[in-house]
């Protein structure tokens, strides 16, 4: 917005209201705190770790069935769950969506009709039925993203000539080069470098005529236009660009012009093997795990190799079998994890419980914290290409995963270490130093932090062909950078550090014209807006500044008439809808949190967000976000890439809403005392 911010010493602050009317007494609040530290503690495994369960759409449990179909793996009964885990997603429509209530989406409807016909199911199955009457009225399988239709080329229901191309001699490319595996995402390089060789080897699986999705094709798969269409709109832009780029590379494939094909894949599965070192699987994520399995595969390595059962192995751990069912769907399922959080659950779960009042030198705390510093990084990953001459430091978001350190669990992680007293002090501090180096290299030339790496905006990316997943790349972002600055806040760096100041005008210049931030990595505009709240609250941003102020009337003005705050995936679409959805306790805690930060501290709108957020915790101390009617599903309030992938973290609900108490509480005594 362009807002130049004031400090507070250099103007006359008005007085703070004291606290008047308490429509939830200090009591009972102390009481709910109480019982949710009790509750999280009970979670605690005995390595002193968190880590709750990481739910995904069904499009996991498809690709499952997928591989293990292509490979001739796989244990029949897990399969056969795998099954009763897609029916409990499908939507009344008939398709599946990319989250609990979402719209139907072509590629998960294709996916998980598919994984029902490899299971033997007919197409005249009333379920399949309408399954495809969904699919056949959008379009039918040629609407399908690129990663769909290189797994359906695998089973022989698609052709390898009409899908993008994903030649692996882009390993090739040296880094001084404009485009360059490095200039992508780290997410799209670990699923890409093994699709490249999937694409590269063209893997084929006849199926019975019975399991094909010849139906799936809008009048026959002989008729239909399979290719990539161009932009009429504009003959002359990117999209036409890498579109004829992609046909002359198709030509070279057909004339087997390719004289550095070998050496390419001989790169690409050195790179991959690098990176299963100190990783549970290539990047320690579901696609490029299964995409690396099948790449092996390809590569000419048997079921009985080290590597490959190795990698089986880490991929069948993201699993969860129920074969006798679940407390909230008593059908027998088994459904995948995208990954595991664990880093980053002790991590919030730590920081929530330090700000609760734990004592710094409680034993929980000092095993959480001798956990989670066994889990730095101390070598150098992708992130090196562009940071150099700068010691590794640094923590990831898995159990293992070495190469791929990420600024907002890192900045998570510190804020954690400072709510504990650790025999270990002199290794706690040298570790914080090192990531707190680390961190400082990683910002950005516009002055915000990304996740995994420096300056990766080139949008150029995102027009060519295989990229219609929409997570080519990864720049910076409001709600990681506010959590920089209260971390860095905590750490003894101010306002007068040239580099702060670059990071606040940052995100002024990215706030919205109603005053909310986009959440790039939690939904949505509630998780962004509350955690540059938060940031620049930390930073003595003054709380009267015009921006702090429209952003707490914005979180004001979407209160749900229960005195909640909700907001669904949906608004990553329809940005229209931001700050409308169900209420849930993550987002509520997160609006209670951000009014707060903005010295919103005796509003009705707080008052009303700590009764709900206290009149519907459970008596054990925790809360739920199921969603109404959908099976035992909860609410998604993370982001894994917008409008493709969305995430419940099932210990959300957990740790905000008990920092929200908490914070609340802390202000009232505050307020009292005055």
């Amino acid at each position: 917005m362009g807002i130049t911010a004031r400090n507070p010493k250099d103007v006359d602050q008005p007085e703070q209201p004291r606290f008047g009317r308490m429509d939830v007494g200090l009591e009972r609040i102390t009481q709910g705190i109480s019982r949710a530290k009790d509750w999280l503690f009970d979670q605690q495994h005995p390595d002193g770790y968190w880590c709750g369960e990481l739910e995904a759409d069904s499009m996991l449990e498809s690709d499952y069935i997928f591989m293990h179909t292509l490979l001739g793996t796989g244990e029949p009964g897990r399969m056969e769950r795998a099954i009763n885990e897609i029916l409990r997603h499908q939507n009344e429509d008939g398709g599946w969506g990319l989250f609990p209530g979402g719209p139907s989406n072509i590629s998960y409807g294709v996916k998980a009709y598919l994984a029902l016909k490899l299971m033997g199911w007919s197409k005249d199955h009333p379920v399949l039925v309408k399954a495809r009457e969904w699919v056949l009225a959008h379009g039918g399988v040629v609407e399908c993203n690129t990663f769909t239709k290189i797994y359906l080329c695998a089973l022989g229901q698609y052709d390898y000539d009409a899908v993008p191309a994903i030649p692996p001699e882009i390993v090739l490319f040296p880094n001084w080069c404009y485009f360059n595996i490095y200039e992508i995402s780290s997410w799209s390089r670990g699923i890409l470098v093994p699709l490249s060789i999937i694409y590269a080897k063209k893997p084929f699986k006849k199926l019975a005529p019975e399991q094909g999705i010849e139906e799936l094709f809008v009048g026959g798969r002989k008729n239909a236009n399979m290719h990539l269409r161009w932009d009429k709109k504009k003959p002359l832009g990117w999209r036409n660009f890498f579109l004829a780029v992609d046909r002359v590379m198709h030509l070279a494939e057909r004339v087997h012009i390719r004289p550095l094909r070998k050496v390419a894949l001989k790169r690409a599965e050195a790179w991959m093997l690098e990176r299963f070192e100190k990783s549970d699987g290539l990047g320690a994520i579901y696609p490029a795990m299964l995409n690396s399995i099948v790449a092996l595969r390809c590569l000419g390595r048997s079921v009985d190799d080290p590597q490959l059962i190795r990698a089986l192995d880490e991929f069948e751990k993201l699993g969860i079998d129920c074969p006798e069912g679940t407390e909230d769907y008593s059908t027998p399922t088994f459904r995948m994890q995208p990954c595991f959080p664990p880093v980053w659950d002790t991590a919030q779960a730590m920081y929530a419980l330090g700000e609760a009042g734990v004592r710094k030198d409680d034993p929980r705390m000092i095993k959480a914290a001798d956990w989670i510093l066994s889990k730095e990084v101390r070598q150098k990953g992708d992130w090196a290409e562009k940071v150099k001459n700068v010691e590794p430091g640094g923590w990831y978001f898995e159990f293992n995963n070495e190469f791929y350190p990420d600024v907002d669990d890192t900045g998570q992680v510190l804020l954690a270490l400072n709510c504990v007293d650790n025999p270990r002090e002199r290794y706690q501090y040298d570790a914080c130093q090192r990531a707190l180096k680390w961190i400082w290299a990683m910002q950005c030339k516009n002055g915000g932090w990304a996740s995994f790496d420096r300056d990766n905006t080139k949008m150029i990316f995102q027009y060519i062909p295989f990229a219609d997943h929409n997570a080519m790349l990864d720049p910076p972002t409001v709600d990681i950078t506010g959590r920089m600055l209260e971390m860095l806040a905590l750490y003894g760096v101010t306002r007068s550090d040239p580099r702060v100041e670059k990071a606040i005008q940052f995100i002024l210049k990215e706030q919205e014209p109603d005053g909310s931030w986009f959440g790039r990595w939690g939904v949505n505009y509630l998780y962004g807006t509350f955690l540059v709240l938060r940031g620049l609250e930390a930073m003595g941003f003054w709380n009267h500044e015009p921006a702090v102020q429209q952003a707490a009337e914005w979180i004001r003005m979407v209160q749900n008439a229960d005195g909640g705050w909700g907001e669904t995936c949906g608004t990553y679409d329809d940005p229209n809808q931001r700050g409308i959805g169900p209420s849930t306790p993550s987002q509520t805690a997160w609006a209670v949190l951000g009014l707060l930060a903005a010295g919103d501290t005796r509003s009705d709108s707080v008052a009303k967000g700590i009764r709900w957020l206290v009149d519907r915790q459970h008596e054990d101390g925790s809360w739920d976000e199921l969603v109404p009617g959908r099976n035992g599903e909860s609410y998604y309030t993370g982001t894994g890439f917008p409008r493709v992938f969305y995430l419940g973290y099932h210990l959300y609900k957990q740790y905000f809403p008990l920092l929200a108490l908490t914070t609340y509480e802390r202000a009232m005594k505050s307020g009292a005392a005055h």
